[in-house]
């Protein structure tokens, strides 16, 4: 029997999805837990990522309109308490603070001291504090639209976290506007949506399924949610980007006002939509293999690593010349938003040195010796084929067609995805065949399920409250696609005119 390659990440994907997640995270240096509970430390590879995400998206809202702005960190509590529906749907993940002072204790400790008057929430979203800018600056038609976003830190007190998926801390961007009609503040959070899906898949190699959520999983005080929901590798639903109509709930609670032409006082209608760090860890589920991280070229915070091979007592300098030179080569030619990264790396460590590069995911992986200079070659890895799979080139045609190869990997890497999304969504009608499509056959790894399901669903809270406490299955999505057609709820019977996509979720 041949032997089975060695793997850089244990366990694997078929032996422990979440610690291989986990394993993926630690072995390509994107970040680490910190010593704060929940929190994360966010290394300089995995901030890069960060970085190129929020370059590209801020590039695509500002041509749309948006400004960016900061508020506060801290919302009074008497803010979130106006919206009633919106401080209950938080309430649990508040964070609070009451004391703006520690002083030294009897027992030689620190203590809280200074209480506040009112205490202050640690922001979990901004629509409050934004709202009450908004009726400040907001006074007349001739103020709106008003469009504004922020990249900022929120904080939402977590019980059970896992990197990148689910922190105490994350970072995101949050978009707010302000409108003077119901019909431009809808046109506006489907522009968003549509902005979003363009995003990740073109620059995140992930298809996505546009649709709007149940009333249920709607954001807290929102009229209506609008979102893009992608698979991950265990056949789970994440969230990967949300856009939300708030009709006038949050302008009359934070008295946006403005005149009408016609000399009327209107309130406004606003909308908010966001991203986080979430996207990162979308990525890595998605795409990533039992060798590591594998990144779409268009947000790697570096495209390609030469690997001069070094003489430990030799003399380098010509390889380390030819090195240089093709980097300079390389790194003067753009890919899509920025210049091609390149990574030069040096180190003595023989054949760990490539396991390293593979482990993070960069695209590209240049070896460089003695033999592929006088031949005017180099020996090219690509990250989304087996490690093993490696092609010469000359190096002008390296040169000049490095953007092509780039752009392959990208498209393979969609539509690989896709092709896994497709194969593991079901058409499903009969109640029993949709129990079974959520339940495990291997109870001892109770994670392994169907996939995502295609089902009808009659509209009815009871149904969707009964599903999810069954199966801890949720509907993810009502897709704008294909949702209305004819057929029988798959838990009541019930007539219904919905398909709707249901699935286990981060």
């Amino acid at each position: 029997m041949a032997k089975k390659p060695a793997t850089a990440i244990t366990p694997t994907r078929a032996q422990d999805y979440s610690q291989w997640y986990q394993a993926v995270v630690k072995a390509s240096d994107m970040a680490e837990n910190s010593s704060v509970r929940g929190c994360m430390v966010i290394k300089p590879w995995g901030y890069a990522i960060w970085e190129n995400i929020k370059e590209i998206l801020d590039d695509m809202f500002g041509q749309t309109g948006v400004k960016n702005a900061y508020f506060p960190l801290f919302i009074p509590l008497s803010f979130l308490e106006k919206e009633a529906e919106h401080v209950e749907g938080f309430a649990k993940e508040c964070a609070v603070v009451t004391h703006h002072r520690l002083e030294q204790s009897q027992g030689g400790g620190l203590e809280p001291a200074g209480k506040l008057a009112e205490p202050l929430i640690v922001r979990p979203t901004s629509e409050t504090i934004i709202g009450d800018s908004f009726s400040k600056w907001i006074s007349s038609y001739r103020d709106l639209p008003m469009l504004i976003n922020q990249w900022a830190n929120v904080v939402r007190w977590e019980m059970r976290t896992r990197i990148f998926l689910r922190t105490s801390e994350f970072l995101w961007q949050e978009g707010h506007t302000a409108h003077s009609t119901e019909e431009e503040a809808v046109k506006r959070g489907e522009q968003m949506l549509d902005i979003y899906t363009k995003f990740v898949e073109e620059y995140l190699a992930l298809p996505v399924i546009k649709g709007r959520k149940s009333p249920a999983e709607r954001f807290p005080g929102a009229i209506d949610t609008l979102c893009i929901e992608a698979m991950m590798q265990d056949k789970k639903a994440l969230q990967a980007g949300t856009s939300h109509f708030l009709g006038q709930n949050f302008a009359k609670s934070s008295n946006i006002k403005f005149q009408t032409r016609q000399g009327a006082e209107e309130y406004a209608w606003t909308t908010s939509w966001g991203v986080s760090t979430r996207l990162i860890g979308g990525i890595i589920m998605a795409h990533s293999d039992d060798n590591g991280l594998l990144l779409p070229p268009k947000i790697a915070p570096s495209h390609v690593v030469l690997l001069p091979i070094i003489k430990k007592d030799g003399d380098n300098s010509m390889v380390m010349e030819f090195t240089e030179k093709l980097a300079k080569e390389l790194r003067e030619q753009f890919y899509h938003h920025k210049r091609i990264g390149v990574e030069i790396d040096k180190r003595d460590m023989g054949g760990a040195r490539g396991w390293d590069w593979i482990k993070k995911g960069i695209p590209l992986r240049v070896e460089i010796g003695p033999r592929d200079i006088a031949a005017d070659s180099v020996f090219v890895g690509r990250r989304d084929r087996d490690r093993r799979d490696k092609e010469s080139f000359k190096k002008d045609r390296f040169v000049g067609e490095i953007t092509k190869i780039l752009d392959e990997i990208q498209e393979n890497m969609f539509d690989r995805a896709l092709c896994f999304r497709n194969e593991n969504t079901k058409k499903i009608d009969v109640k029993k065949d949709f129990r079974d499509f959520f339940t495990p056959k291997d109870q001892s790894k109770p994670e392994i399920h169907g996939g995502f399901a295609l089902s009808h669903w009659c509209g009815g809270e009871e149904c969707e409250v009964k599903i999810k406490e069954e199966l801890s299955v949720t509907i993810r999505s009502i897709p704008f696609e294909k949702s209305e057609e004819h057929g029988k709820c798959i838990y009541c019977k019930k007539p219904s005119e919905k398909m709707v996509i249901f699935a286990k979720a981060y």
